[in-house]
């Protein structure tokens, strides 16, 4: 159950969470300007912190779309196997 306890201080800590995360990512963009680059081989390699943006947009996308998609296919309202029948979990056992 460490698992569970970690998580419960991330969350009473969240303040704490948010700072350290994005010192993180400013250190990473700031270390990714003092590197010096040898031979881009995109143009994405020239642009300081391109690939930093690049990281966070792909992940908000893949939330956004994975959102959209779950809310188009696979939820199922509440009423979803009637008021009169039971669900998968309730005849399983007969």
């Amino acid at each position: 159950m460490i698992i569970v306890r970690l998580i419960t201080w991330l969350r009473s800590h969240m303040l704490l969470v948010k700072i350290v995360s994005i010192s993180v990512l400013v250190l990473l963009v700031v270390g990714d300007l003092l590197i010096p680059r040898h031979r881009p081989h995109f143009i994405g390699d020239i642009i300081p912190g391109f690939w930093a943006g690049f990281g966070f947009l792909a992940c908000v996308l893949i939330i956004i779309i994975s959102k959209w998609l779950g809310t188009a296919f696979l939820f199922r309202p509440d009423t979803y196997y009637g008021a009169d029948e039971k669900g998968p979990q309730e005849g399983a056992g007969k």
